[in-house]
């Protein structure tokens, strides 16, 4: 096998460079292991190609000795999807290089990016030319198109925009054997055969590599307003998001809730963030109206707005946003929660979704159930109560648990919980981290079996050596040397 291993990585050299292809532990390990730092990997190399061509020709080398591929972006996930296992030798294709946005087409309203682009150059490359790309996460500075796509991810803009799958209009991918796909179309109206690029979004590296992606753009905002509210629970939350889209419209930009658990654990734990609002309510929700109108006055719509929701009791308290910096103070709660809640202890998110109607009473279930079998749990939520995918977040004491293998279990138990509840209520285990490592078994545990026997097919039609991401979303095969 060392003779195997060493011809491979010169092949590899041979393609991106000797510098491209990272053997030695002190170089790998940023690459090897989650961002929480839960999951561990042990790949052969990372390999780092800038082009698609590279791409194509390190696969290649991969399926000619049966090595594994494990796509990786900015590793942001938080399911353990972008770490190689055990399962089989791998090598980890790190798309950090392939930074290039190669089109923007304004008047088509679409941008093509490679899978590298971090997603807040892209978001600045479409404000340049008057446009906006609306996804948006607390990882906007770090996570990739790649990643995005390959998670169909969600962020705060899924209730206006819809996620991933809504904003890509085309994508190129390298196939399992090294074929090009290309499927760079910016097309709104393509009816022409099955629409392949949805295989590939959300298929977490699984069915082949995605190199580049066609991005839809919409026109620049002009106007906002940001508020934050305090209400007494989360019924409230649901009818103030009904009264406010009655009131404004699809000018709804984000509508996030927050538990009073959540942002005390934030303002702890988050270098100097400050609430506007008093912290003597349950629940909180940030919101944002805005239009791509110079003329519509957004922060007296909201002002007006939130008075009459006051008198309706819908709310008990609202601080407005007056400029743009208190704007973003106030949104800085909200992206700031992964990185808070690490520092707090072992924290355990989930991503389950219900129907909206079903928030309240899923919120109580898996509340009343964590605190009362979870010990040590201080349980927190946060999300997008508009697609019902609030996250609920289970922060474990480091005092109650302190090895790795008690977090684990708790882990394993607070994931239950959630997952039951989600199921229960007409729910799914995964609203838009995707399944990674973490959730493979529990995947089998809830979906249907039809399901599970359909997305098998589809696997062992692309990839039929299981060489991309295996031990992804469904269960490795057995690998035979």
């Amino acid at each position: 096998m060392m003779l195997k291993t060493a011809a491979l990585l010169e092949r590899f050299a041979g393609v991106v460079g000797p510098a491209r292809v990272l053997t030695d532990p002190g170089d790998t390990q940023p690459y090897q292991q989650d961002w929480r730092g839960r999951y561990k990997g042990a790949a052969l190399a990372v390999l780092m190609p800038g082009s698609t061509s590279e791409v194509a020709e390190l696969v290649k080398a991969c399926a000619s000795l049966g090595v594994a591929i494990v796509p990786q972006g900015g590793n942001t996930g938080l399911t353990g999807g972008a770490v190689a296992g055990a399962e089989r030798p791998a090598v980890i294709l790190n798309l950090s290089r392939m930074n290039r946005i190669r089109d923007i087409d304004a008047t088509n309203n679409s941008l093509t990016a490679e899978a590298g682009c971090i997603l807040a150059n892209v978001r600045e490359a479409a404000d340049e030319r008057q446009r906006q790309f609306p996804l948006l996460l607390g990882s906007v500075g770090s996570c990739e198109i790649g990643g995005l796509v390959s998670t169909n991810a969600g962020g705060t803009g899924v209730l206006r925009y819809g996620n991933m799958r809504e904003l890509v209009m085309g994508l190129e991918v390298v196939l399992p054997d090294g074929r090009v796909w290309d499927g760079l179309r910016a097309l709104r109206k393509d009816n022409a055969g099955y629409d392949l690029k949805q295989l590939f979004i959300g298929a977490e590296g699984t069915l082949g590599v995605v190199t580049a992606a066609v991005l839809k753009l919409f026109p620049r905002l002009n106007v906002s307003a940001t508020a934050m509210v305090a209400l007494t629970g989360v019924q409230q939350a649901v009818d103030l998001l009904r009264f406010m889209q009655q009131q404004v419209g699809n000018r709804i930009e984000a509508f996030e809730i927050m538990s009073r658990s959540q942002v005390e654990m934030v303002l702890k734990h988050g270098h100097g963030l400050q609430s506007p609002i008093e912290m003597d309510s349950p629940w909180f929700v940030l919101m944002e109206i805005a239009d791509s109108s110079p003329q519509w006055d957004a922060v007296a719509e909201l002002e007006k707005t939130l008075e009459t929701a006051f008198e309706r009791e819908l709310i008990t308290n609202a601080a407005v946003a007056t400029d743009v910096a208190k704007a973003n103070r106030i949104w800085e709660l909200r992206h700031n929660i992964s990185e808070a809640n690490k520092r707090a202890g072992f924290t355990v998110s989930n991503d389950t979704s219900v129907p909206v109607s079903k928030l309240p009473r899923f919120i109580d279930l898996v509340t009343e159930r964590i605190e009362q079998q979870v010990a040590g749990a201080a349980v927190c939520h946060a999300g997008h109560i508009g697609d019902g995918n609030i996250h609920v977040i289970a922060v474990l004491s480091r005092s109650v648990h302190g090895t790795p293998e008690q977090c684990e279990e708790a882990a394993a138990k607070v994931n239950l919980i959630v997952h039951e509840a989600s199921v229960e209520l007409g729910g799914s285990i995964s609203a838009e981290h995707g399944i990674g490592r973490m959730h493979v078994e529990r995947l089998e545990l809830f979906k249907p079996a039809i399901d599970l026997q359909m997305m098998r097919m589809i696997k062992a039609t692309f990839d039929p050596s299981s060489l991309m991401n295996p031990g992804k979303i469904l269960r490795a095969t057995p690998f035979n040397a």
